[in-house]
């Protein structure tokens, strides 16, 4: 039986916990829905980046993205849960923090924004209502939390993955499904990460018909832009022509899209893949730099994100010889309409108006 059988094979296996998983979120969907439970509005901008599945649609670029866009206008704040903490409760990203202390998409957006609040906190409520009174944001990103209602932001960006949208999806644990596929409704732009930056005009038709989105939805196409390779330790310059081999070390949800841009190298690619959120340990680094070293100096680099770099500088002192680089990324997107979504998230922050009860 081959592999993808295999898969398929124990996906329907899982399907009947999938329906309960299903009841489970139908019931919490329902207590905010029918007005049970209510979700907390507050009198400033506050835009959340979300999906209706695991990972792996591309969040934190999207946060990355809506910062470069706002922060020379705005005092921007972003929240997340810092997934993978080894801390707990409410928590300012400064220049003492660790991605064990505040998670390791924080760490990358404080490192790569110092200028910017960055907070943690189970709680969004919580985290809002600290920031509001002491740094005052003018405009605030919630991380990973459109399945999180109690917040009720005023604007709402949906991704799904071009090679895995939502509407084709099975529900946990058959799928990667966390959320109700209808509750794309509540979207406000809904954005298909991932794409092909040859995407057909028919293939986004295609796309546009199976999400079927509201008439005052805006559905977006966007693919990755990975930039230039740059030492994570040393100053050592890439320079593709002395590399044999490329070893990939990265605890992300989908490292494919990694691989496929390394592939354009036509290297030997050597793979250390690790679950989401990984964190490394020293038996990890020991067993990467002992395949590091048997290439003689200088035909092996390492390569990894940005996002595993944060979790990565703890072993500063076994790596710092080693040619480890990192990779960046963001979303460009297609059909040159960054400049209507910049728009979109513009005309939302000045045209925002109070809601008459906050909290």
């Amino acid at each position: 039986m081959s592999f993808k059988n295999l898969i398929k094979k124990k996906n329907k296996l899982l399907l009947p916990i999938s329906w309960l998983y299903v009841a489970g979120v139908r019931i919490f969907g329902f207590l905010y829905d029918s007005g049970i439970k209510k979700g907390h509005s507050y009198a400033l901008p506050i835009i959340c980046v979300g999906n209706l599945s695991v990972g792996g649609t591309g969040k934190s670029p999207m946060v990355e993205y809506l910062v470069r866009l706002l922060k020379d206008r705005y005092r921007v704040a972003t929240i997340s849960r810092g997934y993978g903490r080894k801390t707990k409760g409410f928590l300012l990203a400064d220049s003492g923090a660790t991605a064990a202390m505040i998670g390791d998409e924080p760490m990358q957006f404080y490192t790569r924004f110092p200028d910017i609040t960055v907070a943690v906190s189970e709680k969004r409520a919580v985290a809002i209502e600290t920031l509001l009174s002491t740094v005052k944001p003018e405009v605030m990103i919630l991380d990973d939390a459109f399945q999180h209602r109690a917040v009720r932001a005023g604007f709402n960006i949906v991704l799904t993955s071009y090679d895995n949208r939502f509407t084709t999806d099975k529900y946990l644990p058959a799928g990667q499904l966390r959320d109700l596929r209808s509750h794309y409704k509540r979207a406000d732009c809904i954005v298909v990460t991932k794409c092909p930056a040859t995407l057909t005009a028919g293939e986004q038709r295609t796309i546009i018909n199976e999400i079927d989105p509201l008439p005052r939805q805006q559905l977006f196409f966007a693919a990755l832009q990975y930039g230039e390779l740059y030492p994570v330790f040393n100053t050592k310059e890439w320079i593709p022509d002395d590399v044999d081999a490329l070893l990939l070390i990265t605890g992300i949800a989908n490292p494919e899209p990694l691989r496929k841009e390394l592939e354009r190298y036509g290297k030997e690619i050597l793979e250390f893949y690790f679950d989401d959120h990984y964190d490394f340990n020293q038996r990890d680094i020991a067993r990467l730099l002992d395949v590091y070293a048997a290439y003689k100096e200088g035909a092996a680099a390492i390569i990894t994100t940005e996002k595993d770099r944060v979790r990565l500088v703890k072993f500063r002192k076994q790596l710092q010889h080693a040619a480890l680089f990192a990779l960046p990324v963001q979303h460009c997107f297609l059909l040159d309409e960054s400049k209507k979504f910049d728009t979109l998230i513009g005309k939302f922050i000045q045209n925002f108006e109070k809601p008459d009860m906050f909290i």
